[in-house]
Order: structure tokens, then C-alpha cells, then sequence
């Protein structure tokens, strides 16, 4: 996961001749206003959508293990191949790249010269499963997921579990009794954060006693299911607003939550989104990573911004 900073530059307008692939049914007060658009397709598995803050976004196809960019001007390249299978990204403030390899590791990259710096690859002297998606909080910690997706076998941890890295380096396993956590991210000031299992169906909660220390889990929603069973499952990627509304990808589509916990709608995408982020004018364009695309659909409320800083 990767969301931080708002381009200032007007993406919007850059892909004003992207294909419009369907209307959304709003949700009163939070949108979308207008069409899906479908800005790029024909990639293997996109995820991990982030804004470095300077009008450029960035993503990866996990299959073809790349990240790719797409530059204030809306022109797609490949920013890093290989990648080490990065799945989710997420800027600081100083403008470093951070990203969860699933090959092992949490690393950072200079956005400039490329360089991959290794942050964190193992924890009790065995590398980390499979490393999925990362937040950072505003004290210089990342906390990051490691299910068992891209894992070897037998996973190398033994368990699927949350970490927090530290900003002076220590890495501390947080949770451990979730079905393959997934998605992560704090809550707009930080007394929350949200974990979301892609093999259960109950999202939950942890209140932040302090930088990577929490407190007991609690429900925080139920994601709506499919009628088709096989199709039912949890959630995988996610974001949030400057409101604390929360984001959910699953296989219904962007399942929108209030602070509290309460459904307020669907937002349905041609294909099933694995991840979102804010950016473009104001931070209120919704950028969703989904199979084989990358769409945008503009919103009323703007995304929240983190100020993570995170020292390497």
C-alpha cells in the first residue's frame, strides 16, 4: 500500500482522453463525480499505487515484477525491473520510495538513482515471508504486512503475521492471529491502525498505545460479500480520506466504510481493485490499481495525507 502526498500538477487534465469505461453510482458527499477512466492496461497484476507528491505515480505489475511510472506529463515507463516482486509502495516526505518486496524484505529506493536500500529482511534470524504493504507513521516507523502470498513453502516465519520497523532499525512482530493480513494503514491521527485479511471476512482494528505498540483487536466491519460463493473472501488493498472514511478492495469492488465502521457504499470498477490511493488536484482523484488496469475516478473528499519520516 502507498499513499502519501497530492500532485500538484493537474493529472486530471493530462488524461483527459483516456477511455471512459462506466459510471459510478455516487455516494452522498464522497463521490465519485463522474466516469471511470481507464488510464492503462495490458499488465499482468497491478498493485501498489503511490504519489511521490511532484505530479508522478507509481505502481507495480507484481507478475512481470516491475514498477512503473506515470510522469506529470501521463507518460507510462518502467522505473525499476527488476523489482524484487514489489506489491505495495508508499512515499515519505523527503521524497523515498518505500516498498514491500514479496522476495523477503521492506526496502527503500532512491527515486533518482535507483539505488534499493534494504531495510528490514528477516526477524528472528529467518527472512520474512513475503512482505505486502506498508504504512508509515509520522515518528519514522513502518508498519508492514506478510502474509503468505508469494511465500516459499514452507513459509520461512511459520505464521503470517504485522510488523513495525522502528526508526532506529528494530523490527517487532505485532500481530500474529490474522488469516493472511493484507492491507494496512493508520487512521488520520494515527490512534488506529486498520488491518485487513484477505482470508477472513471482519476487518479489524488496534488501537495505537504507542509508535508500534497496540493494544487488544477489535471488528471494525464486515466487507459485503458476492453471491457467487467463490468469489467470497476479505479485502485486500485499501486507503483513506482526509475524513477517515476507509477505502476497502474486494471482490464487490471499493467498499467505502465511515471512522465507525458503518457501510456507505460500493464503488464498482470494470475489474476487481487490489489497491487505491489519492493524488491529482486538491488529492481528491482516486487512483485504483485493478488486475490487469489502472483506473482513476475523481471524488468529492480528498485523501489524507501522511507525513511519514523515515529515517534508513
Amino acid at each position: 500500500m502507498a499513499r502519501v502526498f497530492s500532485c500538484t500538477c493537474l493529472l486530471n487534465l493530462i488524461f483527459l482522453e483516456a477511455g471512459c469505461v462506466n459510471a459510478a453510482e455516487p455516494i452522498e458527499g464522497i463521490g465519485p463525480v463522474g466516469e471511470i477512466k481507464e488510464l492503462y492496461t495490458d499488465f499482468a497484476f497491478t498493485e501498489g499505487p503511490a504519489s511521490d507528491g511532484k505530479g508522478n505515480l507509481y505502481f507495480t505489475d507484481i507478475p512481470n515484477n516491475r514498477i512503473n511510472k506515470i510522469d506529470d506529463k501521463g507518460m507510462l515507463t518502467i522505473f525499476l525491473e527488476p523489482s524484487g516482486h514489489c506489491n505495495g509502495l508508499m512515499f515519505n516526505q523527503q521524497g523515498t520510495l518505500f516498498a514491500c518486496s514479496m522476495d523477503g524484505s521492506l526496502i527503500s529506493i532512491n527515486p533518482e538513482s535507483k539505488e534499493v536500500t534494504i531495510l528490514a529482511s528477516e526477524y528472528e534470524s529467518k527472512r520474512f515471508n513475503a512482505p505486502n504493504d506498508l504504512v508509515l507513521d509520522k515518528t519514522g516507523g513502518i508498519y508492514f504486512t506478510d502474509p503468505r502470498f508469494r511465500a516459499p513453502d514452507p513459509w520461512p516465519q511459520g505464521v503470517e503475521a504485522v510488523y513495525y520497523r522502528a526508526a532506529d532499525g528494530t523490527v517487532t512482530r505485532l500481530i500474529e492471529d490474522r488469516a493472511a493480513p493484507n492491507g494496512v494503514i493508520l487512521s488520520p491521527d494515527e490512534s488506529k491502525l486498520y488491518v485487513i485479511p484477505s482470508k477472513e471476512t471482519t476487518m479489524f482494528v488496534y488501537p495505537v498505545e504507542s509508535p508500534g505498540k497496540l493494544g487488544a483487536a477489535a471488528p471494525f466491519c464486515e466487507l459485503a460479500q458476492p453471491e457467487d460463493i467463490t468469489k467470497r473472501g476479505g479485502g485486500d488493498g485499501l486507503t483513506i480520506d482526509a475524513n477517515g472514511n476507509l477505502y476497502i478492495t474486494s471482490a464487490l469492488g471499493l467498499q467505502v466504510f465511515s471512522p465507525e465502521g458503518t457501510h456507505l457504499g460500493t464503488i464498482e470498477l470494470p475489474q476487481q481493485p487490489a489497491n487505491a490511493t489519492f493524488a491529482g488536484p486538491e488529492n481528491k482523484t482516486l487512483h485504483v490499481t485493478a488486475r490487469t488496469s489502472f483506473y482513476t475516478v475523481e471524488m468529492q473528499v480528498p485523501g489524507h495525507v501522511f507525513t511519514g519520516k523515515v529515517s534508513e
